[in-house]
């Protein structure tokens, strides 16, 4: 049986793509590659700052071959360990036997606690995955919902409220909205600093500032950290307080109930007739309706939105709690980051593809405005109140609740108003179709 077949997870079968574009982030695989690279650096930072010897260019050669065979080899020592962070620890050991630098082996992982090297490489892979994958495919998005915004920005469109006929907007205007929307939370998502701590088992630094008394240990572990790119936490438990990773997910979340606001939306309109799915010939929409060509995009991203999103909500509650000065639970729920994030990007995919399979039917919208000219009630009644005329609400009201109202009753209504023949004119000008106020100047 072909082994894409016996996966348990979407993400690894159906949605390949996505684990191939997240797995340099999020895959097993890759959690060892980013901690072998933080121990390497950190042997490093020891030597340039003279506390000890070592060939540098050999050493970061332990990174930069790091390839699955070297993975492989990683997991040998786990298996006899049980305990990844010491396996990658006699793993570089090995490595430092082999290019004759054995003397740095008992300087591996010096003064260092498991979760300062794995809160680190969380916040590298995190930071690398927003970097080079999240922006870049919001931003995506967002360059194709401004093309589509531009496309249709003097289309009008009645609205819904309350899913009945209101005061009319135009397509591009509505997805403007979304655009807005989303580039605001980026902004905010990009000002998080993304920190790690690097200060050993219950965050106080004893075991360095016990071997080297008179060194800056607070300020040492924070120039490190900080030539990483990353912000320094230097107030924590053994374990990095995971808020700012709270803080990510919940506007990677609120991100994506936008995106799904947006398939939602698109799925009325194309049920409405607003925009028409186009057909790919040799595609199926039933296995019983020939006819039907279905919104699935739209419903694809929407489901994969509220999985990522039920994720990203679960670990928002986890990670700020830990028992006392540490239990291992954030450390498996960790491990779910790559599963939220790729079903959020998943669902990204699949709106875009979704949008690319839509146009406006632009016979259907003018057909729906011109047969819903009762939303002008509101600018008759706006005008009858600036001159002062009585019960003009209720006079509306009368006329048009809950009634299909023709260009001529509403004509010969105005007509017979006692209101300036300017203030008339203004409305007697207006059609469904033009009462849009500011919205294709938004």
């Amino acid at each position: 049986m072909n082994e894409i077949a016996l996966e348990l997870c979407p993400l690894d079968s159906r949605y390949v793509d996505i684990k191939e574009m997240l797995s340099s982030y999020f895959s097993e695989y890759a959690y060892v590659k980013y901690r072998v690279f933080v121990e390497i650096k950190w042997l490093i930072y020891l030597i340039n700052n003279k506390l000890i010897k070592g060939d540098t260019k050999k050493i970061i050669e332990i990174y930069n071959k790091f390839d699955i065979k070297s993975f492989k080899e990683f997991k040998k020592y786990e298996k006899i360990t049980n305990h990844d962070v010491k396996a990658i620890e006699y793993f570089i050991d090995k490595k430092l036997e082999r290019i004759n630098l054995s003397n740095l082996k008992c300087l591996v992982h010096f003064g260092l606690t498991s979760e300062d090297v794995n809160n680190t490489s969380y916040a590298l892979m995190i930071k690398d995955f927003l970097d080079n994958i999240y922006y870049k495919k919001i931003n995506e998005l967002l360059n194709y919902l401004k093309d589509l915004s531009l496309e249709y920005k003097d289309i009008s469109m009645l609205a819904h409220t309350h899913g009945q006929p209101a005061t009319p907007t135009t397509v591009g205007k509505e997805f403007k909205i979304y655009i807005y929307r989303i580039e605001e939370e980026l902004k905010k998502l990009k000002k998080i600093a993304i920190k790690a701590k690097f200060n050993g088992a219950t965050g106080n630094y004893s075991a360095i500032h016990t071997v080297y008394p008179k060194l800056k240990v607070d300020r040492f572990c924070k120039e490190f950290i900080e030539s990483l790119d990353l912000s320094f936490n230097p107030l924590t438990t053994q374990i990095e307080s995971h808020d700012y990773i709270v803080s990510i997910v919940d506007i990677i979340r609120h991100i994506n109930n936008i995106i799904n606001d947006l398939n939602l939306d698109m799925w009325l309109y194309i049920s409405y007739g607003y925009f028409k799915l186009k057909v790919v010939n040799r595609e199926v929409g039933s296995s019983t309706m020939p006819h039907k060509v279905n919104p699935i995009n739209f419903e694809n991203s929407e489901s994969n939105m509220e999985t990522s999103n039920s994720l990203l909500m679960m670990l928002s509650n986890k990670l700020p709690r830990s028992r006392m000065q540490r239990d291992l639970s954030d450390s498996s729920t960790l491990r779910n980051l790559g599963i939220a994030f790729g079903y959020s990007m998943q669902g990204v995919k699949e709106t875009l593809k979704g949008l690319s399979r839509v146009s406006i039917n632009k016979e259907v919208i003018d057909k729906e405005l011109e047969e819903n000219y009762e939303v002008l009630a509101e600018p008759i009644q706006t005008m009858l109140r600036k001159n002062n005329i009585e019960n003009s609400y209720e006079k509306l009201k009368e006329l048009t609740r809950g009634k299909k109202i023709t260009k001529e009753m509403l004509t010969s209504f105005i007509e017979n108003l006692d209101i300036p023949n300017s203030d008339k004119e203004i409305l007697l000008k207006l059609e469904p179709k033009n009462y849009i106020g500011l919205a294709n100047i938004l």
